[in-house]
């Protein structure tokens, strides 16, 4: 967009309450009230994928967006209306479809999708409308309010989960928010600052993120368990492990013996499970991997099953595991099926080849 000024004036109707008040705070008043922006935003030729404005409220981020990428472009909210969060997504996407969309916004809880919009929490439904904007708009998307109202550390690990997807999708995405503590983490290629009427160019970075793993007790799946697709206790004889990010739990990998027929000094996975206010930044293939590690120190083998379908992308094409078992339907136990979610769903197997692969290829 070239430079531009943009005016918005009002007609302003004296009454006996707006002369009071403006005369008790010697607020000017004339006939018309007159807002006047002088907006730069130069965006002619360059390539990039997401953009940032950001202001303090009332500053007249909204007016500016209208302005400069038009109302065709500007998200309006979506309407919620059906008892399952899936059943309001659009009838021309898949199940599948629809499933990664909410996974690569980092909203990667299949016992929540089931349920209505209404009941999910602030940080779910942020990355709700999120997933269902991205796939039921074309082109360039305008996204107000964006993660104004959630709690800030789903603020921004929400905001790193969404970059990448539509970098991922190949769009052109603009949020809008009086919150200067996403920027970063939003990680966008340019941001236009309206408290400042600044415009700057070029890729922010995500800060970094102080991760710990520690070997806990089981019990510590209390604190998991709520947000697994499995309703079942974990094993009392698991080794679990739990992820601390910035010294708060964020997530658990729980392991256990594997007598195998054919390998020997064995383990799988048993459950791993990333809280939703840190799903979107990897911790589960993190921490699965810092746990293979451990294990192949120990000698041993690691294997695991995942159904979650970022997990599969991933481990598809890293070279730290191999795939043992191709994406197919599992039953579940019928000591696990009733509660649960686990029924017929779709799983592969993987074995955890760690650095030692990647040092046999060099």
């Amino acid at each position: 967009m070239p430079r531009f000024k943009h005016v918005v004036e009002i007609d302003y109707t004296p009454t006996f309450r707006t002369e009071k008040v403006a005369g008790m705070f010697d607020v000017p008043v004339n006939e018309k009230m007159r807002k006047e922006w002088d907006i730069d935003i130069p965006l002619e030729g360059k390539d990039w994928s997401v953009g940032l404005i950001v202001g303090a409220s009332g500053a007249g981020k909204t007016t500016i967006a209208k302005r400069t990428f038009g109302d065709e472009a500007y998200f309006n909210g979506n309407k919620w209306e059906s008892k399952s969060l899936l059943d309001d997504f659009s009838k021309n996407h898949e199940i599948k479809t629809i499933t990664d969309s909410l996974s690569n916004v980092g909203f990667s809880s299949p016992p929540s999708w089931l349920l209505p919009y209404s009941v999910l929490s602030n940080g779910q439904k942020f990355r709700a409308d999120l997933a269902r904007a991205m796939l039921e708009t074309d082109g360039l998307l305008v996204f107000d309010e964006f993660t104004s109202v959630v709690d800030r550390t789903v603020a921004k690990v929400g905001a790193f989960a969404a970059q990448k997807f539509i970098r991922k999708m190949k769009r052109q995405f603009v949020a809008v928010t009086c919150h200067y503590d996403v920027a970063e983490w939003l990680e966008p290629d340019w941001v236009y600052d309206v408290s400042a009427s600044s415009f700057t160019w070029g890729r922010l970075r995500r800060p970094e993120i102080t991760v710990t793993i520690e070997r806990c007790h089981h019990s510590a799946w209390k604190l998991f368990k709520g947000h697994h697709y499995l309703s079942a206790d974990i094993n009392t004889s698991a080794r679990v492990y739990v992820a601390f990010v910035d010294g708060e739990p964020a997530g658990l990998c729980a392991i256990l013996p594997f007598p195998h027929p054919k390998l020997k000094n064995c383990w799988k996975g048993h459950r791993t499970v990333v809280l939703p206010d840190y799903q979107g930044l990897g911790l589960g293939n993190r921490l699965s991997e810092h746990v293979g590690d451990i294990l192949h120190g120990e000698g041993k083998r690691f294997i695991s099953t995942t159904s979650h379908p970022a997990m599969i992308g991933y481990r598809n094409k890293s070279s730290k595991w191999l795939l043992t078992r191709k994406p197919s339907r599992t039953g579940a136990s019928k000591r696990m099926q009733k509660g649960s979610t686990a029924h017929n769903r779709l799983s592969a197997s993987f074995e955890y080849l760690g650095e030692r692969n990647i040092n046999a290829a060099e």
